[in-house]
């Protein structure tokens, strides 16, 4: 039973198993409650614009995690009896998992109310269930999970490096850990990101809707300017050099206007207030990414970097 694999007791809402459903930690929760708006909402657009999100993220995925293609991944799953998708949202990678490794049994977590609408929308798969709680606090027995994806989530938690350790405890001898991290940006960047992220806390789910959908739509504008311009390398600012579109430079240097024309306009409103949201939402080099695992004692099996994250999969090894 899936419930064995819990240190404690643990009581079902629904079909969902329930950990913990509210943070003590003023930031976390107003996070959670960020998410459990988004995806709550965003469940609720066209099987179109959630189709073209969901394939978009999981060919990500794959380049994220060092992954061929979709054959390559059911591979490297196969050897995974236990599987945790740690921060799931609305489940669609996690039922990704679950289709690719039907011998395995996959567990989605999220602190949001997404685990409700996730159980719902995937009740059909008998390997796959969802528990909402607290992915750094997963109450989880030591050892018992063989892969943890925490994809595009753990910057999202009160304290990542805690997360981290607690993803660490429960994976089994040699298992592996996908992470995900955020990027950090030029300073002018950084300093407009933490000043909303704190504002974020004051302003109303309606309001913050609007401002992400004006960013969409300045990201939009821009980008139909196709104009490139030669930047001038400006290291104070931590401002890179070299031709660059303009919608690029502005949206690496001083202001995330996100907007993708092949995934419409819901998922692009989504990505920005996934951005601002948030009052948690850490950024790190790429050195600060990888002094996590090996502070956790994780050997790099994979690892990418780009402008927006650095992710990588990493193994658990001997403790010292």
């Amino acid at each position: 039973m899936i419930e064995d694999l819990f240190s404690k007791p643990v009581t079902k809402k629904g079909n969902v198993l329930l950990i913990s459903e509210n943070s003590e930690a003023e930031n976390q929760q107003q996070t959670n409650e960020a998410f459990s708006r988004k995806w709550v909402s965003f469940s609720k657009e066209e099987e179109q614009e959630q189709a073209k999100f969901s394939t978009f993220q999981k060919q990500w995925y794959l380049q994220l995690y060092g992954f061929e293609d979709e054959v390559s991944l059911a591979d490297y799953l196969r050897s995974k009896p236990i599987i945790l998708d740690a921060g799931c949202g609305l489940g669609y990678k996690a039922s990704w998992l679950a289709r690719l490794a039907p011998e395995s049994t996959v567990i989605g977590m999220d602190y949001s109310d997404a685990a409700y609408v996730a159980a719902n929308k995937y009740s059909d798969l008998k390997n796959l269930f969802f528990v909402k709680g607290d992915i750094s606090n997963t109450g989880l027995k030591s050892g018992v999970i063989d892969y943890v994806n925490c994809d595009q989530v753990i910057h999202h938690t009160q304290d990542p490096a805690k997360t981290y350790s607690e993803l660490v405890r429960v994976l089994a001898p040699k298992g592996d850990l996908a992470v995900y991290v955020y990027a950090k940006k030029a300073l002018p960047r950084e300093l407009v990101d933490d000043y909303f992220r704190e504002a974020s806390k004051s302003i109303s789910h309606e309001e913050m809707v609007e401002f992400s959908e004006q960013l969409t739509e300045l990201g939009k504008r821009l980008s139909e300017l196709s104009t490139e311009i030669d930047v001038p390398e400006i290291p104070l600012l931590d401002i890179k050099g070299g031709k660059m579109d303009v919608q690029r430079f502005i949206y690496w240097n001083f202001l995330k206007c996100f907007w993708n024309e092949d995934l419409g306009r819901p998922s692009s409103v989504s990505t920005n207030y996934d951005w601002y949201a948030p009052s948690n939402a850490y950024r790190y080099t790429s050195q600060e990414f990888l002094k996590m695992a090996s502070d956790n004692n994780m050997e790099k099996i994979f690892l990418h970097s780009e402008e927006a994250c650095h992710s990588g999969r990493f193994r658990k090894m001997n403790q010292r």
